[in-house]
C-alpha cells in the first residue's frame, strides 16, 4: 500500500513562514518523520510539494494510476479557492484526509470555508504537524490490505 502526502502552496517555508503558528519544523523534517513512521506500519509514502495549483492537480491524477491508495493533503490557501484541486480528489475517488496545521476556524474569517471538507474521510486542524501523522494512521488502519488480483 502507498500513502501519498501532498502539500501545497508556501508549505515549503515550513520552519520560517509564522513559526508562531506554523511551528518550527521544516518540510523535510515533517516528510522524514512520516517516512519512519510510514515504514514503521509497513506502507509506502510519497511526498509532493508545489507552489501551483496545475502540478497538484496532475500529481493527484496520477496517484489513480500508480498504486496509491490514499491521500493525506494539505493545500494550503487552496484550501479556501480551488474548486479544481477538490475535482481532481473528487475525479480519482481515493480516500482523502485533509490537514491544517494551525486551527483555520481560528484564524481569518476567509479560512474557514473549505472546498477539500466536503469530499475528505475526515479533516485535522489545529494539531501541528502530528495532524500528518495522525491522517497516516487513520488511512492505514481503514484501507487494510492491499486489494488481491
Amino acid at each position: 500500500m502507498s500513502i501519498l502526502v501532498l502539500n501545497g502552496p508556501n508549505l515549503n517555508l515550513l520552519g520560517t513562514r509564522e513559526p508562531h503558528i506554523y511551528g518550527a519544523q521544516t518540510l523535510a523534517d515533517v516528510e522524514q518523520r512520516l517516512a519512519a513512521e510510514a515504514q514503521a506500519l509497513g506502507v509506502g509514502l510519497q511526498c509532493f510539494q508545489s507552489n501551483h495549483e496545475g502540478a497538484l492537480i496532475d500529481r493527484v491524477h496520477a496517484a489513480r494510476l500508480d498504486g496509491t491508495r490514499g491521500i493525506v493533503i494539505n493545500p494550503g490557501g487552496l484550501t479556501h479557492t480551488s474548486v479544481s484541486l477538490r475535482d481532481a480528489l473528487s475525479g480519482v475517488a481515493l480516500p482523502v484526509v485533509e490537514v491544517h496545521i494551525s486551527n483555520i476556524h481560528r484564524r481569518e474569517e476567509f479560512r474557514h470555508h473549505s472546498f477539500i471538507s466536503g469530499i475528505a474521510e475526515g479533516v485535522i486542524a489545529g494539531l501541528g504537524t502530528e495532524g500528518y501523522s495522525a491522517a497516516l494512521r487513520y488511512l492505514v488502519r481503514t484501507l487494510g490490505p492491499a486489494p488481491t488480483a
